[in-house]
């Protein structure tokens, strides 16, 4: 899977891009009903908030799963299939190690995570992180889809904030100014959205009565890395073997939203906090 001249300047532009049908329907449903059935069976490795199917709250009936090329055959395959590998090699320039396996079921009525950026949790030094982000459903703004921010690759960490957790199932978010470009990124199952760990974004709750909103997420980091958080290690090359990189450090110099000239810029100040292991 190669992709075009005008793909890379749109993601060096913008901070993401989508592949249409990088994966087929076919392989979505695969995925999808795999998932389901590993969920249903039980609790497993990074389930942290275990599964309480009696819950009123959708997503302790389905709490997302990480993690789970540890453990899962099916889910390390997928996370160093080539075609991922050839894409992001495209975008970056060298090929990526993989560092984490996600899946978030988002069933009807769930809360969403509000805005936020990669890089805060996996501390990739030097260079950054980049999400491959798999629907296995239709994604629109009724059902939870992600939501961007055009050119936040450009933005430096930011400090967080609380978050609303009424809305959010984490409870920290980066404030952005108002008036700022926050995009749908509407999929269908198969589509891949590949996104810079600098790129803010998270999603709304799923609004919908009878709709979940799946999807089958792998984390990298740039292949000159030679630091990632304690969480992600051991990291896997594209060809499934391991390497041992160093730990980075937690913490470390944020950016807050001020105005010069009535001109919101960033400027750095304080100490980011300890990073957290969630990550959409």
């Amino acid at each position: 899977m190669s992709i075009t001249s005008e793909q890379k300047r749109f993601f060096e532009e913008k901070g993401y891009l989508v592949v249409k049908r990088l994966f087929s329907q076919e392989e979505a449903v695969f995925y999808r009903d795999h998932y389901m059935n590993l969920r249903e069976k039980g609790i497993y490795p990074g389930d942290f908030s275990g599964v309480d199917l009696s819950s009123d709250d959708p997503l302790k009936r389905y709490p997302r799963m990480i993690h789970m090329h540890r453990w899962d055959d099916v889910s390390l395959k997928w996370a160093i299939d080539r075609r991922l590998n050839q894409v992001m090699t495209a975008l970056l320039g060298r090929e990526p190690y993989m560092v984490q396996t996600m899946i978030y079921f988002k069933p009807p009525h769930a809360r969403g995570q509000d805005l936020h950026q990669d890089q805060y949790y996996l501390r990739a030094q030097p260079g950054t992180c980049l999400a491959a982000w798999m629907a296995l459903d239709r994604c629109d703004e009724a059902n939870g889809c992600l939501r961007v921010v055009p050119g936040s690759q450009n933005w430096p960490l930011l400090c967080t904030v609380k978050a609303d957790t009424t809305k959010s199932f984490t409870d920290v978010t980066v404030p952005i100014p108002e008036g700022t470009e926050v995009v749908p990124v509407i999929m269908d199952p198969g589509d891949v959205l590949f996104f810079n760990g600098q790129v803010v974004h998270g999603s709304l709750p799923n609004i919908t009565d009878d709709r979940f909103r799946r999807a089958l997420i792998g984390h990298y980091i740039y292949g000159d890395a030679r630091q990632v958080a304690h969480f992600y290690h051991p990291v896997v090359r594209m060809d499934g073997t391991t390497l041992d990189l160093e730990d980075s450090p937690g913490g470390g110099a944020c950016g807050v939203w001020v105005e010069q000239d009535g001109t919101p810029v960033i400027e750095m100040s304080g100490e980011q906090g300890r990073p957290l292991k969630v990550s959409e």
